[in-house]
């Protein structure tokens, strides 16, 4: 059912936790399931994510999302984090059973809360960046595959 990648991002989460003082904090859900996820970035002066971490709520799926979330993002530059969609996600993790394919939307959802609670802080504008459902069931749909 679920692929040896997402076994051990459950098994063995990377970046859980939290950072005191966060540049950005985004959290999002899904009411429809019960999955809360929580992501932090500490973004530097440069615009680059030095860490990150999360706090999951949730089912083994939602977890590994969060997990892989962090780890596709860490050390990159916020347009470069802005490009982490559901999808890649789900690759990075080789698939997700099609009844946990939301979970990746959360993961996808929650780095951009965060990135929108950076710039709300900063007073900027991030290109192509706009403000994030606190609950991803508002809008459901298909993603592609």
């Amino acid at each position: 059912m679920y692929t040896e990648k997402v076994m051990d991002h459950f098994t063995n989460p990377r970046n859980m936790g939290e950072i005191e003082n966060a540049s950005g904090v985004g959290t999002v859900g899904n009411a429809k399931c019960g999955d809360i996820m929580r992501m932090y970035l500490d973004i530097d002066e440069n615009g680059v994510i030095r860490d990150v971490k999360f706090k999951t709520f949730g089912c083994g799926a939602a977890v590994a999302t969060s997990s892989m979330a962090t780890e596709l993002v860490k050390g990159k530059t916020i347009q470069e984090a802005l490009k982490v969609t559901n999808k890649s996600v789900m690759e990075a993790l080789e698939g997700l059973p099609p009844v946990k394919v939301h979970c990746s939307l959360l993961a996808e959802e929650a780095i951009h809360a965060a990135l929108w609670d950076y710039a709300q802080k900063n007073n900027i504008k991030i290109e192509g960046l706009s403000k994030p459902k606190d609950d991803i069931s508002e809008e459901e749909q298909e993603p592609e595959y």
